[in-house]
């Protein structure tokens, strides 16, 4: 009875677990990394970003987001929606296309691949005969033409890709059709352009390489004008009304070409070099869009001076008298213009560029042409990110606040709302308000949105105001000078360059309740704020702390710390920093915390740890934990490399001489018997070997491999027995020389028994990379005397793990086995108050175990040990609350974390047992697994790429993302009325079937891919055979993403 009812109380457990953890990867924030094509639908209002890795992303209303991956690792080189359709077409560096669309599925869109295709030329051709250069999206949504390098035109119709051989263009056909002149002195090279009449679509112009361009009619199947440009073509635009062709060519001009029955002269061509004389770069696209009234604009990227400003990327906008050229900082990618109207004919309204780090759109019915703030899409990485603090359940006072503090910073930008507004977010408003805060290399600190779908910008703060700096405060590059030529406007926010690198922030800490905001920097600097409504002019003071604490023999080898501006300083509104900590040695801080109902704030470097009290502005406690043999803690993080060096040679040495040690171990024991046994037959082989006065015995030969083969073939038995067995890991005692050990991992206070069990006092727990962990007893005055009175701190308690592994997390449990409640969470009735008649246990969290310490006695209870043949290590962890799905009073607490291998854990708290695992982010990524960032409600952050968060959910309950549909244009059928199809009732039931085939081979594919990648999907397919959830349905967005 026993065994069954144990076996209930599992599956019970399994029932439950099921309940509260489900992992999935929910959103991508930020910009898409190493865009490479840009496309847009106005019918559909989205915009669509292709990347070299093969990811093709699509943007509607905020909240609106698809995503896709090709299969193949190729690059995205072009993207085009199909006319008033909701499918699209993507091409990659390997020549093939595919063909996209959003099918609607339960109410709401998903972003699927229905077909794929690649053109075949004749046995024998050359690969240049159908390598695609350009393409062409027909207006009747039915065609797509496709230039060659060959120059070649194919016809293809879509969506099932059939390639229409009779209506091909040959290069054959066109030149039989050009003037012996032109065709005797040049080649047409391949197909650059194609554009398509807007006034008839049976017409379309093929821009060739070397500047040649042929209008074409489609119907006739014949070439209507010749135009024979003498330079190397780069675009071409076809003028609304029909009238006009614009090409623009490589030394930097652009031409008018008018549209008639005959041939124009080269005579005839009126070329213009927008900023003349001297040799230019080339104009990759031109854009001409007429107005109601007025001129019309005239859009292009490049044609910069190659000699004075061949560097800059730039797009010249003129209108009128006006002339600008918007200059961004990195390589544009593609540009697109967005009109007014309802069939999208009318004056332009926006610009929309897309560059390689990062979107800009700019308002081209304002004066002044500003720049409109983006809702998604903003550069996460404008500065490198250097750290990442999550904030939960934001108080809405906080949250206007820190608003209003951020409007006062955008009064740059437009007022006009977003324009990009396809598709509807269906998604449900998010429960509470959470923020995400980065801190980055230039020293800011950007506050964002982090609610919902969007990963909105709210707040910049920047610290680099209070020291000085190598920038001049006077230098405006946003502006250029009057009368400059070419009159240059920097646009754009991504700015990667640094004035120094000792800004660089390392460590966050808010706290949502009383407004004060903490910050660390890269050389020992330690900022605590506060927010303020209105701006402020003051004086920073700041407090040096000795963690050296007069060790001799001991110089600093590093950066030197930050110098104070002794000025006053105005700040503007927002977080006002009043109070400054300079660590000396000025390291990297490690480690930080704030607890702002006592008024206190710990932060932690290689050196040691401190205790500052910010209410009276004077150090409470400095400890150094400084190991006397390690001296590459006095380098600094500018000049280690050397030291770096022998440090992982050495370790390396060590990893070396502890397999080799192991293998010759088990290689004596197993082999020991066989070898002189060997010996003994070899021994007689030799002898009887030597009595032959000549030749060779080749019977000794085998019999030696044999024997050997045998020997070997036990050791590798042996030894993979060994490493298999499914035991825990072997926890090696480490040396207490080894470098850093006196680095601090982890800082924490808590309110619990440190002297006997029916006294609670403050403490500040303090872990080290040596495996140390110190606990300091505080006493604080009482309220009224706050202010006057000094706090103290006395040492209570020293524990020295044995396997002296790094210490990366420290957590008190109240008399319940709940986690301690963060400061002013009970004053604000957000928590319940902690138990404290029962007995209060510490939870130490190694890099290889976790263990239960009892308090006040601080004896060992419980511990669990990371299983493990693969080497795991914690390097994440955090507290979480997971809510259950079917009952909304139920939840619990439990340890998330994240290891060295990218595998996510949930302990369960207080019994320190293993919950559930999953696999999150590949163990290559080092950058993603250190940038992770866990809440307080089971979700989580890390950087995909420099640029990109990823979003993950561990918690059934809590769950951020896209929800949105995108329906069909209803006047998707106009635009075949000014064309007649010979099959057009055929293609129509052709596109019926080949929707409903294509449903399920994307299906099949979408599955075949998820087999073949995502061991989460097996898991997903394992419980949809056994009736619990619907495969196709949870994860063909996450197969395909």
């Amino acid at each position: 009875m026993k065994r069954f009812r144990r076996h209930g109380q599992e599956s019970q457990r399994d029932r439950l677990k099921q309940e509260l953890f489900q992992f999935n990867k929910t959103v991508e924030h930020g910009f898409p990394h190493q865009p490479s094509a840009l496309s847009y639908s106005p019918s559909l209002q989205l915009l669509a970003i292709g990347t070299r890795s093969g990811a093709i992303k699509l943007y509607g209303a905020p909240g609106v987001e698809f995503m896709g991956l090709h299969d193949e690792n190729a690059a995205v080189t072009q993207v085009h929606f199909l006319p008033h359709q909701v499918e699209l077409v993507t091409l990659l560096d390997d020549n093939s296309l595919h063909m996209w669309t959003l099918r609607a599925h339960k109410g709401l869109s998903e972003l699927l691949e229905i077909g794929r295709f690649t053109l075949t030329g004749p046995p024998g051709a050359p690969p240049s005969v159908t390598r695609v250069t350009a393409v062409l999206a027909h207006s009747s949504g039915e065609l797509l033409l496709l230039g060659t390098e060959g120059g070649h035109v194919f016809i293809v119709e879509v969506p099932g890709f059939r390639e229409l051989e009779e209506r091909n263009i040959s290069l054959d056909q066109v030149a039989s059709s050009v003037p012996d002149d032109y065709i005797g002195r040049r080649n047409l090279e391949h197909v650059e352009a194609l554009q398509e009449n807007p006034v008839n679509p049976n017409q379309v112009i093929i821009g060739y390489g070397r500047g040649l361009m042929v209008i074409w009619d489609l119907e006739k199947q014949c070439a209507l004008q010749h135009i024979p440009a003498t330079q190397q073509l780069e675009s071409v635009w076809w003028t609304e009304d029909g009238a006009y062709i614009l090409s623009s060519h490589s030394d930097g001009s652009y031409c008018r070409w008018m549209v008639g029955g005959e041939d124009v002269n080269e005579e005839e061509e009126k070329s213009d070099i927008p900023y003349g004389h001297f040799p230019c770069k080339a104009i990759s696209k031109i854009v001409q869009l007429p107005t109601e009234e007025g001129p019309p604009f005239l859009l292009f990227s490049g044609g910069m001076p190659r000699a004075s400003y061949g560097d800059r990327h730039c797009i010249t906008v003129i209108h009128s008298k006006t002339h600008v050229a918007l200059d961004f900082t990195s390589r544009i990618i593609d540009f697109f213009a967005i009109r007014d109207g309802p069939q999208h004919t009318g004056d332009p309204s926006a610009l929309v560029v897309l560059v390689e780090e990062e979107l800009v759109v700019i308002d081209l019915q304002t004066e002044g042409w500003p720049v409109i703030q983006t809702p998604y899409l903003v550069p996460l990485h404008s500065s490198a990110i250097t750290c990442s603090h999550h904030v939960s359940s934001i108080p809405l006072k906080l949250w206007e606040r820190i608003i209003a503090a951020g409007d006062l910073q955008k009064t740059h930008y437009s007022k006009k709302p977003w324009p990009i507004t396809g598709g509807q977010n269906l998604a449900p408003d998010p429960p509470q308000r959470d923020l995400l805060l980065t801190g980055h290399e230039d020293g800011t600190v950007r506050f964002w949105d982090a609610s919902g779908v969007c990963l909105y910008p709210m707040y910049k703060l920047s610290t680099a105001g209070v020291f000085h700096t190598d920038a001049d405060p006077n230098d405006n590059m946003n502006q250029g000078t009057d009368g400059e030529w070419p009159p240059f406007r920097k646009v754009g926010c991504f700015d990667p360059y640094s004035d120094d690198p000792r800004l660089g922030i390392q460590k966050i800490h808010l706290c949502k309740y009383s407004g004060y905001l903490t910050v660390a920097g890269t050389a020992g600097q330690i900022l605590v704020l506060e927010l303020n409504d209105e701006e402020a002019e003051q004086t920073v003071e700041a407090k040096v702390v000795d963690l050296l604490q007069g060790q001799e023999g001991f110089r600093w080898k590093g950066h030197t710390r930050l110098d104070v501006r002794e000025e006053p300083v105005l700040f503007p509104p927002g977080f006002q920093p009043f109070s400054l900590v300079q660590c000396q040695p000025p390291a990297v801080v490690t480690a930080l915390t704030l607890h702002s109902e006592w008024k206190l704030v710990a932060f932690g470097t290689s050196h040691g740890f401190g205790l500052y009290d910010y209410q009276q502005k004077n150090n409470v406690l400095i400890r150094c934990t400084l190991n006397p043999s390690d001296q590459l803690a006095m380098e600094g993080p500018l000049s280690r490399v050397k030291s770096i060096k022998k440090s992982l040679r050495q370790s390396f040495r060590r990893i070396r001489r502890s397999r080799v040690s192991l293998r010759k171990h088990h290689v004596n024991n197993a082999a020991k018997v066989n070898l002189s046994e060997s010996q003994e037959t070899e021994g007689g082989l030799l002898n009887t070997t030597r009595k032959k006065q000549k030749g060779f015995s080749w019977t000794l030969i085998i019999h030696l491999l044999v024997q050997l083969q045998e020997a070997n073939a036990r050791l590798e038995a042996e030894l993979a027995e060994m490493e298999l067995a499914p035991v825990q890991r072997k926890i090696e005692a480490r040396s207490s020389d080894d470098s850093f050990t006196g680095l601090v991992r982890t800082l924490y206070f808590a309110d619990t028994f440190l002297s006997d069990s029916s006294h609670n006092t403050p403490s500040l727990w303090a872990g080290t990379n040596g495996g140390c962990v110190f606990a300091y007893m505080l006493r604080l005055p009482p309220v009224e005397h706050r202010a006057d009175e000094p706090i103290t701190a006395q040492q209570a308690k020293e524990i020295q793990l044995m396997h002296r592994a790094p210490v990366v997390g420290i957590v008190v449990l109240d008399g319940h086995g709940a986690p301690l409640p963060e400061p002013l969470e009970v004053a604000h009735d957000l928590a319940r108050s902690p138990d404290m008649q029962g007995s209060h246990h510490l939870l130490v969290i190694s890099e290889e175990q976790f263990k239960v310490f009892t308090l006040p006695k601080v004896s060992a209870k419980m511990k669990l040990k990371l299983t493990a043949t693969d080497g795991s290590r914690v390097r994440r962890v955090g507290v979480a609350w997971f809510g259950s799905n079917r009952s909304e009073d139920y939840g619990e607490s439990g340890l998330v974390v994240l290891t060295n291998q990218g595998d996510l854990h949930v302990v369960s708290l207080p019994t320190v047992k293993m919950q559930v695992q999953y696999p999150c982010i590949r163990r290559e990524d080092v950058s993603g697994i250190a940038s992770c960032v866990f809440t307080k409600h089971g979700q989580g952050f890390y950087l995909i790429s420099p640029s990109e968060f990823e979003r993950f959910s561990l918690s059934t309950r809590c769950l951020v993302e896209p929800r949105c549909l995108v329906e069909v244009p209803l006047h998707s059928g106009s635009s075949n009325q000014h064309r007649s199809q010979p099959d057009g009732a055929s293609s129509a039931h052709r596109s019926i079937r080949l929707d409903s085939e294509d449903a399920e081979s994307a299906a099949r594919r979408v599955m075949e891919h998820a087999l073949l990648n995502d061991e989460t999907v097996l898991q997903e397919i394992q419980k949809s055979l056994e009736g619990e959830t619907s495969f196709l349905e949870n994860n063909v967005k996450s197969a395909v993403a």
